[in-house]
């Protein structure tokens, strides 16, 4: 059961109805933490992160005694407070280095985690490419290449493709304005061997550039802006299926209303059927004919009847 809590005044009644369930949900808050022993390659890498992801992002940086697979509540507990439902915490020790969790929570509880190791011989910040950034709070586009992340079942590299999609996302939009499409995210991986470690994930942010090609369509071009990022797959708590099924269920307002009697056949035509009351075959409309058109009086009638008498009558003379 989940507890109900009454608000007691206006204020906290607002702030309720603030992180209640709505039927489209708002971009994804994300917060950014760290260990009581951090090191520089992490918080640059939260740093960096951290600009990737503003405005939707808030960053802490008074140091934290958590381990998040040994026991989750504080991270809990920083969910709820600050209404964020996905958490990055960098950490760094003798056993796991470099290393960054990457946390995801449905109703204030942690749904699933990764944790991954950044590899400092190929870091490169956002500061050590000396060009133009794109602009805080637009939308990135998003490509991952790797037959990892396609896997059908699920591993800690379709786990990692999840999370990063959740991350950067952004807003919901029907459109997008191609002037917004600033930079790229591209992740990547290479193909498993056995025998051999696991390949690492490689990120890589990328300027896009339209340039003038004389013809109607621009030159697309682009450019490293950072940061550069290899990551090594670490720990992994997947969800619990009951808890995803929770978490991945839509509003009923929003599911797509099914039309009757409408349906498609094996070509890909669409073929409905239509439904009519009783048919009345004495007022159809038939072929128009001199000799079936009915007399509009009884007049009529009579003098009709009289010149078929008088035709058999004639005919009858001629025979004899």
């Amino acid at each position: 059961m989940l507890r109900q809590v009454k608000p007691r005044n206006a204020r906290s009644k607002r702030a309720l109805e603030k992180k209640s369930p709505l039927i489209t949900e708002n971009a994804k808050t994300t917060l950014f933490l760290r260990y009581s022993t951090c090191s520089e390659i992490v918080q640059l890498c939260l740093t960096d992160l951290h600009s990737l992801k503003r405005p939707f992002a808030v960053k802490f940086t008074k140091k934290n005694t958590i381990h998040p697979f040994e026991d989750p509540s504080s991270l809990e507990f920083f969910s709820e407070k600050n209404d964020a439902s996905l958490l990055v915490y960098g950490s760094h020790s003798k056993k796991r280095p470099h290393c960054v969790t990457f946390v995801r929570c449905f109703d204030w509880k942690i749904l699933d985690m990764l944790e991954l190791y950044i590899d400092p011989d190929t870091f490169r910040t956002l500061s050590q490419f000396k060009n133009a950034k794109a602009g805080a709070g637009l939308k990135p586009l998003l490509s991952f290449s790797g037959t990892a992340f396609e896997s059908p079942t699920t591993n800690a590299y379709t786990l990692a493709k999840s999370i990063f999609a959740d991350l950067f996302k952004g807003q919901d939009a029907s459109s997008v304005d191609v002037e917004g499409l600033q930079y790229m995210i591209h992740f990547s991986v290479g193909e498993e061997i056995d025998g051999q470690p696991a390949p690492k994930i490689q990120m890589r942010c990328y300027l896009i550039k339209t340039k003038k090609s004389g013809q109607s369509l621009p030159r697309v071009e682009v450019e490293e802006m950072g940061p550069r990022i290899d990551f090594r797959v670490g720990r992994v708590r997947e969800a619990e299926e009951g808890m995803m099924k929770e978490a991945l269920r839509r509003p009923k307002q929003l599911e797509p209303k099914t039309k009757k009697n409408i349906e498609t056949d094996i070509i890909g035509d669409k073929v409905g059927r239509i439904h009519l009351g009783k048919q009345d075959l004495g007022t159809l409309q038939t072929r128009k004919m001199k000799g079936l058109k009915r007399s509009r009086d009884a007049d009529d009638e009579t003098l009709v009847d009289e010149a078929i008498d008088d035709a058999k009558r004639s005919r009858l003379l001629d025979a004899e």
